[in-house]
């Protein structure tokens, strides 16, 4: 009920369909009240659980962290019931905040004073301030270790398993409501991939297209190794074209137009430019060119004169300085520079 209805209030939001939203939260509130009911409800009537005292013994503990004053320690402890109780001696694992002033007083082979529920064996506490005639049994006790066969544990509790369900279930409500709303879904999730300067159509055999996409997350500058071609491939796929008339990388943002009334000609393929190199150009560019303290760069990328020549390659940075920029061909071969300073 909770993945279901929290994947409501999503798919309501997706859609803005206030009634989807509105039931998914309905929903997810009345678990929260239930659940903050059932946590303030007391167990009414029966008596309170048999707790008796015994003797165990210490055969290892471990501190498992903590910063306060009481921090938890995990006991293995061989626990010897009294005579009347008619119960052999067993194994028990049990966990405890013990205080740093009480901590050196347990020790492995050491006795200790315990409390039990003979109907739940496997619930035992150590009593940290046993009185006076339980402190004397304590310290002149002996107890034999009993065998690891005997250890015993709560029958009912399964943590790794209850978690695993709840992940299912979880899960499988979630699961339930995308599935009844998969189309109007996935119909909203094509819309919002459609870019807002999508390819325009003026008529069935031309059509002029800009578009452009910002690169974000980790590694995200463009000069990253493989980032360039991705986004050329992605831009690409979007205008459903590779033939374009001009392209525009900048650290982290890459933009592409086109016209299909041009001549082959006066366009390029975008997966024929080298873009693993073009790295290497913005560095030589931002080094050698006079620009000390470069704040900014771009490659611009038009097609070539028509003679042969591939796309034209030029790259700008700019700062304090200036302006300046270098020119290279299709592979990415430097053909001409233009320092701070320098005309033309």
């Amino acid at each position: 009920m909770t993945g279901a209805a929290l994947a409501a209030v999503a798919v309501g939001v997706i859609l803005e369909d206030m009634r989807v939203f509105v039931a998914g939260g309905g929903v997810l509130a009345i678990l929260v009240l239930f659940a903050v009911l059932g946590g303030k409800r007391r167990p009414a009537g029966g008596e309170p659980p048999v707790r008796r005292l015994a003797l165990a013994r210490v055969e290892d503990l471990r501190a498992t962290g903590g910063e306060s004053a009481d921090v938890p320690v995990k006991f293995r402890l061989t626990v010897a019931p009294e005579p009347e109780d008619a119960r052999p001696a067993y194994r028990v694992k049990t966990t405890q905040h013990i205080n740093l002033v009480d901590l050196p007083a347990y020790r492995p082979r050491g006795i200790a004073v315990v409390e039990y529920r003979p109907d739940k064996p496997w619930d035992v506490r150590i009593v940290t301030r046993p009185t006076p005639e339980w402190s004397r049994r304590a310290e002149a006790a002996e107890i034999d270790s009993a065998p690891d066969s005997t250890l015993v544990s709560n029958p009912d509790v399964d943590e790794g398993s209850w978690c695993l369900l709840a992940l299912l279930a979880f899960l499988a409500g979630a699961a339930l409501v995308v599935l009844l709303f998969r189309g109007p879904l996935f119909t909203a999730a094509n819309d919002e991939d459609t870019p807002p300067d999508s390819p325009s159509r003026s008529s069935s055999t031309s059509r002029t297209f800009t578009t452009s996409t910002t690169v974000s997350g980790p590694s995200s500058s463009l000069l990253t190794f493989g980032r360039m071609r991705a986004t050329a491939m992605e831009l690409e796929s979007r205008v459903e074209t590779g033939f374009v008339t001009e392209a525009t990388i900048e650290d982290r943002r890459m933009t592409v137009s086109g016209d299909s009334a041009r001549p082959p000609t006066e366009t390029f393929h975008l997966q024929t430019l080298p873009y693993e190199l073009f790295p290497a150009l913005v560095r030589e560019a931002r080094t050698t060119l006079g620009v000390r303290t470069p704040e900014t760069w771009r490659i611009d990328i038009t097609p070539g004169t028509g003679d042969g020549v591939g796309p034209r390659v030029r790259v700008t940075v700019s700062g304090p300085e200036g302006t300046a920029h270098l020119d290279a061909d299709a592979t990415a071969r430097i053909t001409d520079r233009r320092a701070v300073g320098e005309s033309g």
